[in-house]
């Protein structure tokens, strides 16, 4: 019967060291994506607080988005979702792409 139970942790650890609650998470309403909002997102699935489908219906992100930031996250930490590293990363595919 108890692993039939979804068990869920109360907190987890955020990006920042900190606990981090479902009531710590970006209201579902946001829409602009700072670095901490999106590895705070990325933290809450990794820890089990959230599913990825919980997430992206919550948030409107779409499953490509939300793969994006959690590949950046374990590639580079939080630096790898500044949207400049994006750009860099993906001038970098295009320069080998013509080689």
């Amino acid at each position: 019967m108890i692993e039939n139970q979804k068990i869920r942790p109360d907190k987890v650890i955020g990006p920042l060291g900190e606990p981090l609650s479902i009531a710590d998470l970006p209201p579902p309403e946001t829409r602009r994506w700072v670095v901490r909002r999106k590895a705070e997102v990325v933290a809450a699935v990794n820890g089990g607080l959230l599913t990825i489908d919980e997430v992206l219906e919550r948030y409107g992100l779409t499953l490509e988005e939300f793969a994006s930031w959690q590949r950046a996250v374990d590639r580079s930490g939080m630096q790898g979702l500044r949207v400049t590293r994006i750009q860099h990363y993906r001038d970098l595919y295009e320069r080998q792409l013509k080689y």
